[in-house]
């Protein structure tokens, strides 16, 4: 165990840790195998509150709490997407919140706070949902609102949605499952495209056998997929089961283990896949109508059913992130686990350690038992720095891996890697963010370890990596568990991410089933030097910040939204296809955020032409038709 003195050297020395000469966790705990249970519907004991001894003050890092909650399960294995910064630099964050622990917490529903520009509201004393409610998905709505999804666990995902963000009365509507048998969906994933965020899109589970349903499709636990194109008025696609993923590849999914990337344009992605079943993309490239699906890891046992017999095999842990690069290409990362059924049980490894990365120009993992071992079997198609990306780190340098504890009784359970739930973010220059969690040595409360949140910066969109950095080293964490990261898009020269600490390591409300406590809800703002180790000047505009003009074709007028990164004097230009330029317009103090001009058609004739918006010494130029 190592001591407090131990721990204020390692912080006075250093927030960041080299990934060379990679230090492994001892194989001995690399072979603890425990039974892994899945989620209970409900909390099914209550103890008492845990006391525990107040945080040391020390340096504070930009975080601001935005709420609080008792209830500390944020998800199952993937993280919603919980965080949105709007085009006008205002935000909105949520998360599970319940604060009756000891009646079975049933004010339990989506906790929301709103950043207006300025502050963060105050700790919100009352839920979205005019119903209970838990784990929400947060996307912006139409021109200025915010939309939730959560589910009831009875009649389907409650979506929650209003016309302008932080302010007015929520609207509800209950989007259930395949009626007249399945209506009950859980586990929900939402998200919003199109130029004016109208484009609903979503996940869902229909229940299985273990949360009183019944197989629909031949799935037991069917992921099934809608598309609304105007709002949630009406539904394009309506729980449907996409193609490659239905009963002929799979016997079954479990709650949380599928997450959408964010939209970019037209393109949607989501990735599903577990410990018992394929790691898989699924992309569109035509707002979510069509998917194309390739797999990522291919599992070695095709449609297994609990709990059939199989070998010891390494495999993805169910978290998982996915981003589309200014190439439309998808980078995917993974947490890695090892698993093993016996007939009667499966069984879960905590202690193997490391986070993936796949990209659509790698190939897929294969079904090799050791094909995402990560500590260098001969037939690991793991590398370090290229498709393996992430692991616990040796904090205090002496070449080891060592804990509070030397057994399982070391950490709280999640039933993941120990490192895990990980997180993508693209920015303007062509780079990436990891953003993981894991298990953090010298950090601990004297019988088990806390975990942290880690960053890594790629500045060439996966090829290269750079160190890795503790977001959580600073005094104030000393005595916190910083669980469930969820990042919003990348916005100017800051990354913002949402995540949970906790006095207590692991969970009470399932896994450890530890005594109750009070866990905050934090925002976290990261200046990028810190992770990457440059400043660097940001463009004003890039390709994806002029968006297309809507509508297109257009008889009368069109809009162009233009998403600005500093204030600057931004001015178009509309020309025709011999250069000749129609019209020019300025607005001279353009402020961060969106802005908008208006073209009108009323001395264009049909045809093709062309805008350029030009902000600072950036021009993007694209297409229109007056028709």
């Amino acid at each position: 165990m190592k001591t407090f003195t131990t721990l204020l050297v390692c912080l006075a020395l250093t927030v960041s840790v080299s990934g060379q000469n990679r230090a492994c966790v001892p194989s001995g705990l690399r072979d603890i195998a425990i039974k892994k249970e899945r989620p209970a519907p409900e909390p099914q004991v209550f103890p008492a509150p845990a006391q525990h001894t107040p945080a040391k003050a020390g340096f504070v890092p930009e975080e601001t709490v935005i709420g609080t909650t008792w209830y500390d399960d944020q998800s199952n294995s993937s993280i919603q997407n919980r965080m949105v910064i709007f085009p006008d630099g205002t935000m909105g964050a949520t998360w599970t919140r319940g604060m009756d622990y000891a009646g079975g917490f049933p004010d339990r529903g989506s906790g929301y706070n709103y950043f207006d520009g300025s502050a963060w509201g105050t700790d919100p004393t009352n839920i979205v949902e005019d119903e209970r409610t838990g784990w929400p998905s947060y996307a912006p709505l139409g021109e200025d609102g915010e939309i939730v999804g959560a589910h009831t666990n009875a009649t389907g995902i409650k979506i929650s949605k209003r016309t302008t963000k932080g302010e007015g009365a929520w609207e509800y509507y209950t989007h259930s499952g395949p009626m007249p048998d399945h209506a009950k969906l859980i586990w929900n994933r939402l998200i919003t495209s199109g130029t004016t965020h109208e484009r609903i899109h979503m996940l869902a589970l229909t229940a299985s056998t273990d949360y009183q349903g019944t197989p629909y499709m031949g799935l037991n636990g069917a992921l099934v997929y809608s598309l609304s194109p105007d709002g949630g008025n009406t539904w394009l696609m309506d729980n449907v089961i996409l193609d490659g993923t239905g009963a002929d590849y799979y016997t079954g999914y479990y709650g949380d283990t599928y997450t959408f990337a964010p939209p970019k344009g037209d393109i949607i992605a989501f990735v599903a896949g577990e410990s018992w079943y394929d790691l898989y993309l699924m992309k569109s490239t035509d707002g979510g109508e069509t998917f194309t699906k390739t797999l990522i890891w291919e599992h070695p046992y095709p449609f297994w059913t609990p709990y059939t017999a199989t070998d010891t095999f390494y495999c993805a842990d169910g978290a998982h992130s996915v981003v589309i690069d200014e190439n439309d290409m998808a980078h995917v990362a993974f947490g890695i686990n090892r698993s093993q059924a016996d007939g009667t049980q499966a069984t879960w490894f905590p202690f193997v350690d490391g986070i993936a990365y796949w990209n659509e120009n790698m190939p897929a993992f294969s079904s090799d038992h050791h094909a995402l071992d990560p500590y260098g079997h001969p037939n690991s198609e793991l590398i370090e720095d290229y498709n393996l990306i992430g692991w616990t780190q040796d904090v205090d340098n002496d070449g080891q891996i060592t804990f509070a504890s030397n057994g399982i009784e070391t950490m709280g359970l999640y039933y993941l890697g120990l490192s895990s739930m990980p997180q993508l973010v693209t920015d303007a220059w062509g780079g990436m963010f990891l953003i993981f969690n894991s298990l953090t040595e010298t950090y601990d409360n004297g019988t088990q370890n806390y975990r942290h949140i880690w960053a890594r910066y790629s500045p060439d969109g996966g090829t290269t990596w750079l160190d890795f950095v503790d977001l959580n080293s600073d005094l104030i964490h000393i005595f916190d568990e910083c669980v469930y990261p969820s990042c919003a898009t990348y916005n100017d020269n800051f990354l913002y991410l949402v995540h949970q600490t906790d006095g207590e390591p692991g969970l009470h409300v399932w896994g450890d089933l530890d005594a109750a406590t009070e866990n905050k809800t934090t925002v976290m703002k990261i200046q990028r030097h810190e992770i990457t180790g440059v400043r660097e000047n940001k463009p004003f505009i890039h390709d994806y910040d002029v968006y297309q003009n809507y509508p297109n074709p257009f008889d009368a007028s069109t809009t162009i939204p233009v998403n600005l990164r500093k204030t600057c004097s931004l001015t178009l230009e509309v020309f025709d296809y011999t250069g000749k330029t129609l019209e020019i317009q300025t607005i001279s103090d353009a402020r961060p955020g969106l802005n908008k001009f208006t073209v009108s058609a009323e001395n264009l004739s049909d045809g093709i032409y062309f805008y350029k918006v030009n902000a600072g010494d950036n021009a993007i130029v694209k297409k229109m038709v007056v028709k």
